[in-house]
């Protein structure tokens, strides 16, 4: 499951990158106006995932700011791993 994780998190990093440097380089034609309804539609629903991550986690973990920033970079895979390190308490 820890391999799962990883390769989530590192391929949600680079779907970040991806759409980050079309901000500020677009790419032709319509890849660019569907990358930045993708990257629209990622923030809204790591925004909720922030949302969810909180009423799951706040009680039973000792949360930071930190720890915020992981769920919504990283989506579920930070769920996931926030879940594995509950369970192994």
């Amino acid at each position: 499951m820890n391999k799962f994780i990883v390769i989530g998190k590192l391929a949600t990093a680079l779907m970040w990158l991806v759409m980050i440097y079309n901000l500020f380089m677009p790419f032709a034609g319509k890849v660019s106006i569907a990358l930045n309804f993708f990257m629209l539609f990622t923030v809204m629903m790591h925004l909720f995932q922030v949302l969810i991550f909180h009423t799951m986690f706040s009680e039973a973990l000792k949360l930071k700011g930190k720890d915020y920033l992981q769920p919504f970079f990283f989506g579920v895979f930070a769920l996931l791993q926030y879940r594995q390190r509950l369970l192994s308490q």
